[in-house]
């Protein structure tokens, strides 16, 4: 499987991705996953009333639409996160719209929440054979302004809240106009609010994610951890990608949001800064995770799970033995 990573990445990247996911659901189907794959052995980790198989999950933005969750749990996952979702199908922005750099381990994304919308995925989900804990990330349409971005968020976990393990809300991409203003302290509350009495109104008892950025001050980080608390979610998510390019060794004028490798660091230091606010806290650790010592650091920072995605795609799944073993 080395060699057929090696391979795609001569492909353009959203082939790439395509071919990759289709090629691993076609292995999946054929039930010959074990054939390809080693299987990490499992821990049994049980966090927020969720027994995970492990402590290494899958972030959102792989698999969007929930086409790929069944074959990617079969490859040892402790978790899966898919989406980000919207209510309505959106093509997102033009391409090229990703951009790998291979030698330092990254990627820059201006996807912009491109997904098939709400009854897509429902139709996916309806079809679970995966067994392990399923997240559902979910955001706002592009077009959607004001308190309509809030009915987003709103329509989607009320239209999905009876098929996750638990729900994230994403306030975090880059790459929607506006979206990281949900991070300033009304904003934050208003959808928080909003979200916590449809949650009492539907007897929702599963967990609620955040998932933030790490290029807000320290401030803001104050009013989000200050208000999770408020309006009992259950964790943060920390981090979605970084605007800030000059991570990258030729500070490329790229728009878009940035994963991998030169995300490490600042993300480990927005979670260690949240846990100084509150050690009870907790938190989903993402942020350029490609081995052990990698997922270790993350968890030492004070992450009680980890993501990875950068290192899944530059990688492939041996990538998942690489950390876990």
């Amino acid at each position: 499987m080395s060699k057929i990573t090696k391979i795609l990445k001569f492909l353009p990247p959203e082939v790439a991705h395509h071919v990759a996911l289709s090629s691993l659901n076609l292995i999946y189907k054929l039930g010959l996953t074990a054939v390809f794959f080693k299987k990490p052995k499992n821990e049994k980790v049980n966090f927020l009333n969720l027994k995970f198989k492990n402590k290494l999950g899958i972030a959102a933005g792989l698999d969007k639409n929930g086409d790929y969750f069944n074959a990617l749990g079969s490859l040892g996952f402790g978790f899966i996160e898919i989406g980000t979702v919207t209510p309505l199908p959106q093509p997102g922005n033009s391409r090229p719209r990703i951009f790998r750099f291979f030698s330092e381990g990254a990627i820059v994304n201006r996807l912009g929440f491109n997904n098939k919308g709400l009854q897509h995925m429902i139709k996916n989900l309806e079809k679970r054979k995966y067994d392990g804990v399923l997240g559902i990330n979910i955001g706002a349409n592009k077009n959607s302004e004001g308190n309509k971005r809030v009915n987003d968020y709103i329509d989607c976990f009320c239209a999905l809240h009876k098929y996750a393990d638990y729900i994230t809300i994403n306030i975090s991409s880059p790459n929607t106009p506006n979206l990281r203003d949900f991070h300033n302290k009304d904003n934050l509350e208003f959808l928080l609010q909003s979200i916590n009495e449809e949650k009492l109104k539907l007897g929702y008892k599963k967990p609620i994610f955040l998932k933030i950025s790490p290029d807000e001050d320290n401030e803001l980080i104050l009013n989000v951890v200050s208000l999770v608390k408020k309006y009992n979610f259950d964790a943060l998510i920390a981090t979605n990608t970084t605007t800030d390019k000059s991570l990258l060794k030729n500070n490329p004028d790229l728009d878009g949001g940035l994963s991998g490798k030169p995300l490490f660091k600042k993300s480990n230091e927005l979670i260690m800064y949240i846990k100084s606010i509150d050690p009870e806290i907790n938190i989903v650790g993402v942020g350029g995770i490609f081995n052990k010592d990698d997922f270790q650091e993350k968890l030492r920072a004070g992450a009680a799970l980890a993501q990875i995605y950068t290192s899944f795609i530059i990688d492939g799944p041996s990538v998942i033995n690489k950390i876990l073993d």
